[in-house]
């Protein structure tokens, strides 16, 4: 089942940020910013935000003499009996850090075997997660994290997997018509958050931004009560700028 490849800033940035730390991998000793900045090829407008990010991903580390090398999260997710675990833990600790950042529960899916599957997903008493009260494997139709996998794929996998699942009327929102979601999927920027207003379940809006790793579809998404939909695309936006630790994780 193919998928579109279209760019967007967060695949842009983990690409520029594992040159980043690839550079500094090849240095055991430590290397400068300004023999990064030449290895790169990197301005300093650009090497500087990346390696504030790596810095604070636990990727990179200064040592004494302001010199980088590789950090212990690098060490625990490149360990091939811990990395399972180590992804775990660290996309949770993002996901903790963003579910703060937006204020709304968030979440990673990603498009598995032919299904919608939430990974992981943090929540809190303040930033409640939606109540999943019809399966999300059967309503990629109705919820923005559903449509985000959706888009990524290819014209022809979008119809098989509307074939698997009947596009069921869960509020007087659900859009029911095939061709009419196809339509919107064929006509949606590819860098434009997904949206569900109220089309999954009465009280919850949510956004989903892709983040997609390799040739998994993935997405983040976020929910938040109707009576915050007013910050839903503030959010969404907000969502799609920190995605890159995300994608950071899964790529390495």
């Amino acid at each position: 089942m193919a998928l579109k490849h279209e760019p967007t800033t967060p695949h842009h940035t983990t690409q520029d940020a594992l040159r980043v730390l690839e550079t500094v991998a090849r240095h055991t000793t430590g290397v400068t910013d300004v023999e990064l900045a030449r290895q790169t090829g990197f301005g300093t407008e650009r090497l500087t935000p990346l390696l504030r990010m790596l810095r604070r991903e636990g990727y990179v580390e200064q040592i004494t003499d302001g010199a980088y090398v590789t950090g212990v999260a690098l060490t625990r997710l490149g360990s091939a009996h811990q990395h399972e675990q180590a992804l775990r833990d660290k996309l949770q600790h993002t996901l903790d850090r963003l579910r703060d950042s937006v204020g709304a529960a968030v979440y990673i899916s990603r498009y598995v075997d032919g299904e919608v599957t939430i990974t992981q997903y943090a929540d809190g008493p303040a930033t409640p997660a939606v109540n999943e009260w019809v399966d999300f494997r059967s309503c990629a139709h109705a919820t923005a994290l559903g449509k985000s996998l959706l888009g990524q794929l290819d014209h022809n996998g979008r119809r098989d997997h509307l074939s698997r699942h009947k596009m069921a009327r869960l509020t007087s929102r659900t859009i029911t018509s095939d061709k009419l979601l196809l339509s919107r999927l064929e006509s949606q920027p590819p860098t434009a958050p997904h949206l569900d207003l109220q089309e999954y379940a009465v009280g919850t809006v949510c956004a989903a931004v892709p983040i997609t790793a390799g040739s998994t579809a993935g997405c983040l998404a976020l929910s938040l009560p109707v009576q915050h939909a007013h910050r839903l695309r503030r959010a969404a936006d907000t969502l799609n700028r920190n995605a890159a630790p995300v994608l950071l994780s899964l790529a390495i």
